[in-house]
């Protein structure tokens, strides 16, 4: 076992639109053949080296290995393991460290949201989306949530929205100017990008600030800088998986505040579907299609 390091038994896995990148080569991470996807699991640890003080064998963990994920056992530096509660289900703990961490760590720490903003969140029926809704709820903001179909509406209206809009049926500017009395939002949280970040810039106020976290129309967008100056607009980026290798404490915190927030059932992850081991592929091939709302789980 190699220093610093434990190896979980893994009872789940949560998919990630960032695994589907890693496996086609489209992610900012590569690497070397072969290897095993899966960046987030749940599972017990079954062993730790011997300078790993923080765990015991037979502990309940969830964590982010990064790869090898999707495999009955993996080994991971003990830094980017974290507790979870006795009555937290393998699903549901596997399918909460990234899209959780990604949402709490770019709206409080990066766009550093205050009680009473009013955040407009991009996409949000799909796994990060719904997070970032309960955690812009859970931290006291008016959360609008933006997503097409009404199924997905209802979706993120479930996970606490205040107000849900259509975007493929509805003028999205003219409704947000409706909703916030021609301000605009204060936040904008988008994991979508394209065209969608072209709105975004469209419905942010005056001094908004606007958090990309990811590119899931599959299209970078370019901001056009005089958009920015003339509204004193800020675009922040966010990428969680830096904040894990830096500031590994500030993390751990950061997932006992939103325990807390669990316990109180203000945060839950939406597991949409459950797949056995064998049918991970299909997971991942339904993720990149765009046919997920909320996440899926692969259980081992």
């Amino acid at each position: 076992m190699r220093d610093g390091c434990v190896r979980i038994a893994v009872e789940a896995a949560g998919i990630n639109f960032a695994d589907m990148l890693i496996v086609q080569g489209r992610y900012q991470v590569k690497p070397p053949f072969p290897f095993i996807p899966g960046l987030e699991v749940a599972g017990t640890v079954i062993e730790a080296a011997p300078d790993v003080t923080r765990f015991r064998l037979g502990d309940r963990v969830m964590a982010i290995p990064g790869l090898g994920g999707l495999a009955e056992e993996v080994v991971c530096p003990a830094d980017v393991a974290y507790d979870i509660d006795d009555q937290v289900d393998w699903a549901h703990a596997a399918c909460f460290p990234i899209v959780y961490g990604t949402a709490y760590g770019s709206l409080l720490w990066r766009a550093r949201l205050a009680p009473d903003e009013t955040v407009l969140i991009l996409g949000a029926a799909g796994g990060l989306g719904s997070a970032a809704v309960q955690v812009a709820r859970a931290a006291g903001a008016k959360v609008i949530a933006a997503a097409a179909g009404a199924d997905r509406l209802r979706k993120a209206e479930s996970y606490g929205a205040h107000h849900a809009i259509d975007y493929a049926t509805t003028d999205l500017k003219q409704e947000i100017r409706r909703l916030t009395n021609g301000r605009g939002v204060d936040v904008v949280v988008d994991p979508v990008g394209g065209d969608m970040f072209d709105l975004a810039l469209r419905v942010v106020g005056w001094e908004g600030r606007i958090i990309s976290v990811g590119f899931a129309s599959g299209q970078i967008p370019q901001a056009p800088v005089n958009l920015l100056l003339v509204k004193n607009v800020t675009v922040i980026g966010f990428f969680w998986g830096e904040y894990r290798q830096r500031q590994p404490d500030r993390v751990r915190q950061a997932y006992r505040d939103m325990m807390s927030w669990w316990r109180d059932a203000k945060v839950r992850p939406d597991v949409t579907r459950v797949f056995d081991l064998a049918h991970a592929a299909t997971a991942l091939s339904l993720l990149g299609e765009r046919r997920a709302t909320g996440k899926f789980a692969v259980v081992t």
